[in-house]
């Protein structure tokens, strides 16, 4: 339960989201489909910046042009890596409940520029299809693919990079998808790329099931409970319920990971999220299934709370997941450049 009745934020950062709550919901349509002019009118685009601003560049990489699986990279300048180092690659999902957003909307390129100065690393944000054009396991398909595209085309991110050392990670129903992906990425011969953690951002799970705070929570801007049942019902095939193994990831269905070779994962959560209760489920589970797993919580923190790079909240998390891409790349034999 969170510690106070209602979450401590900025009144930018509640307009803001309720704004965004309000053109999500005007541009669902009554028979299942979105207004994509409609969101693309208000979801503002950010182009690549080859030149370096604020110490990042940015390119795009068509992967396949035939379903439109594309990439954009971020680099930081020379000046953050130290001679003789080389920087991770932390491969990014963003959200939007599997049909919203894309990696050049707004936030999501400030975040990347974020992350790659910071960490600093070399960031692939991934632009996978969308629902409900394309529905389960489009999504998954694509990220998948585009570890694949890497292990054969490494050299597509620069002199800094190494994908030995490759994280992954995504924000809500991102969140959802890098789980799978790591999922299927361990039965893959991949000769290059190694996946060493998972940063796991306040992911998209859920089930049949009210949880408390499902229930609690149900009037929330962008993850309502109305919302986040017709996320699902236009993410999954026809005739599936939420409790499907996209879905219900630790539920009647879950897939059995104990014996799969699965990352270290850093798990992000707030007490204002609804999906909280099934995110801390995911905890758990991973934990009986034997896997190494970090928990950290921000009680008085809403779903997307690190849009905000002003919260010292934000702050604090973007320093606990340096910290912990610090402690996997020691441990797998790599050099950290901080």
């Amino acid at each position: 339960m969170a510690s106070t009745t209602k979450p401590i934020l900025p009144l930018k950062a509640r307009f803001s989201m309720s704004v965004l709550d309000f053109f999500l919901s005007l541009s669902r349509r009554s028979n299942g489909t979105i207004n994509r002019r409609l969101l693309n009118f208000i979801d503002r685009k950010i182009p690549p910046n080859s030149n370096f601003v604020d110490g990042v560049s940015s390119s795009d990489v068509i992967v396949d042009p035939t379903y439109n699986l594309w990439f954009r990279v971020f680099i930081p300048s020379s000046n953050s890596v130290d001679i003789g180092a080389s920087l991770p690659v932390f491969v990014f999902f963003h959200g939007g409940g599997f049909a919203f957003m894309s990696l050049s909307s707004t936030q999501y390129d400030a975040i990347c520029r974020l992350f790659c100065r910071s960490f600093p690393a070399i960031i692939v944000s991934v632009n996978y299809r969308l629902a409900p054009e394309h529905r389960f396991p489009s999504q998954y398909d694509d990220g998948l693919e585009i570890l694949k595209f890497l292990d054969k085309n490494d050299n597509i991110l620069g002199k800094f990079a190494d994908i030995t050392k490759c994280f992954l990670s995504g924000d809500s129903a991102g969140g959802n998808l890098a789980h799978h992906v790591a999922v299927r990425v361990s039965s893959e011969n991949l000769q290059n790329l190694k996946v060493i953690g998972l940063v796991s951002i306040q992911p998209f799970f859920g089930g049949e099931e009210r949880t408390e705070s499902d229930i609690r929570l149900k009037r929330v801007p962008v993850v309502s409970m109305d919302k986040t049942d017709w996320y699902w019902k236009m993410f999954l095939p026809d005739g599936s319920n939420r409790d499907h193994e996209a879905v219900n990831v630790s539920g009647p269905n879950a897939i059995d990971i104990s014996h799969v070779d699965y990352p270290n994962t850093l798990l992000c959560v707030g007490g204002f999220d609804p999906l909280v209760d099934w995110q801390k489920r995911y905890y758990e589970w991973l934990r009986k299934s034997g896997k190494e797993v970090e928990l950290i919580e921000y009680p008085n923190m809403i779903h997307g709370f690190y849009y905000f790079r002003d919260l010292s909240e934000t702050s604090d998390f973007i320093s606990k997941v340096k910290s912990f891409m610090i402690k996997q790349m020691i441990e797998n034999g790599g050099k950290s450049n901080s």
